[in-house]
């Protein structure tokens, strides 16, 4: 399979259909992958991922082609320092209070 060629036509909205093909085993349009199907988008959105996107998630192809995997360890800790993070914050007090 020529990876250059899809990968250049493949969209991020493309990309999203594979992996949901992927992750419930049927098309969009509901029609079933055959194992051939499923083994080459399977395939390509790996390959996506390692080439086009810049994942560092658990379970995710990295930018080497090889998967990451982390620890438990690191998994807790990425999970604490998002949790501490802050979104936004608003000050409750206003100048309009009665």
């Amino acid at each position: 399979m020529q990876y250059d060629d899809v990968l250049k036509a493949m969209t991020p909205e493309i990309y999203e259909r594979m992996v949901q093909a992927v992750e419930t085993g049927r098309w969009p349009d509901g029609n079933k992958l055959t194992p051939e199907q499923l083994e080459n988008t399977m395939e390509l959105v790996m390959v996506y991922q390692a080439r086009r996107l810049n994942q560092t998630d658990h379970f995710s192809i990295g930018a080497n082609g090889e998967l990451v995997m982390k620890t438990k360890g690191d998994l807790r800790s990425e999970l604490r320092m998002r949790a501490e993070a802050d979104i936004a914050r608003f000050d409750l007090k206003s100048d309009h209070e009665h």
